[in-house]
């Protein structure tokens, strides 16, 4: 359990969701980490795990990953006061369903300013100092919408998660002989505070009943934890992925697939 022991991991977006899920895993697996994010649920976040994980270090910044002027400073500190950056988990992202004709300038741009410049942003402040070690590991969070599916009103959101992928496989090249591993999570439904808020503005009345919909067509028949997601990052954050660069994972329960949904014997 001890597989990310004496690490520092930075992870975007980890005040709640998927984010935080990967850091309860990161401290189970000894990991030293720091949160960015834009949400103010973050002070609540640090609260409860400086509760949970009393001997484990866990820090938090404020911040909005479209600044690259304040994630650059904040990088710098972390690495002034840790000494070495061995993981970057970029996790931060944002959904906003709309149809394309429809969709304002602003909308787009939010989605590429935040999935794709936010995360070239972290990338680029932290890869300088992640050079400095034998190994270290880029885990980027893409997802299954954009590089294998895509559903209405997902044009904007599918187009920044393919872009992840294309970005994990070129990183992946430029830093391999600096021993720096790039990877890419590709999720499907995981069960967070995201789905919920979807399920909800679907049906205000029996939300329960849209993640059960969800569900149903899911092979396994559940949708993913946020610790199980978790479980992915820490393996390929880890030495036992050493071999592994430029790959994208899917975890999804099997929902993408079958071939269609209304064949089968």
């Amino acid at each position: 359990m001890e597989k990310l022991n004496g690490k520092v991991a930075i992870v975007t977006g980890g005040a709640m969701g998927n984010g935080l899920g990967i850091v309860r895993v990161f401290l189970r697996h000894k990991a030293q980490v720091v949160i960015l994010d834009y949400s103010e649920e973050l002070n609540k976040t640090l609260e409860i795990l400086h509760q949970e994980y009393p001997e484990q270090v866990v820090d938090g910044y404020l911040v909005d990953i479209r600044d690259s002027k304040k994630v650059q400073s904040i990088c710098d500190k972390v690495y002034e006061k840790y000494g070495h950056i061995d993981i970057l988990v970029n996790n931060a992202g944002v959904a906003k369903l709309e149809l394309f004709e429809t969709m304002s300038e602003e909308v787009r741009d939010f989605h590429f300013d935040v999935n794709i410049k936010g995360t070239w942003n972290v990338t680029k402040s932290v890869v300088p100092y992640m050079k400095n070690n034998s190994c270290s590991s880029i885990v980027n969070l893409s997802s299954v919408t954009g590089p294998m599916v895509a559903d209405s009103g997902e044009v904007a959101y599918a187009t920044t998660k393919a872009a992840l992928i294309g970005f994990t496989k070129g990183l992946a090249m430029e830093f391999v002989s600096s021993n720096i591993r790039v990877n890419a999570i590709m999720p499907g439904y995981i069960h967070t505070p995201m789905v919920d808020g979807i399920a909800k503005d679907t049906d205000r009345n029996n939300p329960e009943k849209v993640i059960q919909g969800i569900a149903a067509g899911i092979p396994m028949k559940r949708l993913g934890t946020i610790e199980e997601l978790g479980e992915l990052a820490a393996f390929l954050a880890s030495e036992e992925s050493s071999y592994i660069t430029g790959q994208g994972f899917v975890i999804d329960g099997g929902s993408t697939l079958p071939e269609t949904m209304s064949v089968g014997v």
